[in-house]
């Protein structure tokens, strides 16, 4: 294989985590810093976050309105 995981390399990995059990010791976070911190764990980007929604429609009623105003004295 390209990466070197052979068939054989990751049957034997897979029987050394399953002897390692690590999601028994996985607790999370427990604190209010912590959960806040582990919550943007899967964020990618921001470009689909409410505030960024919000300001995108802001800016769009403000450049409707600037238009609208432009339209009027022009």
């Amino acid at each position: 294989m390209e990466n070197g995981w052979t068939p054989e390399r990751r049957a034997k990995q897979s029987e050394l985590i399953k002897t390692w059990k690590p999601w028994e010791k996985s607790t999370g976070a427990k604190t209010f810093e912590g959960k806040d911190k582990s919550k943007m764990n899967a964020l990618k980007h921001g470009g689909r976050g409410a505030m960024i929604r919000k300001l995108d429609a802001s800016m769009a009623d403000y450049n409707r309105a600037m238009r609208e105003i432009k339209n009027t004295l022009c």
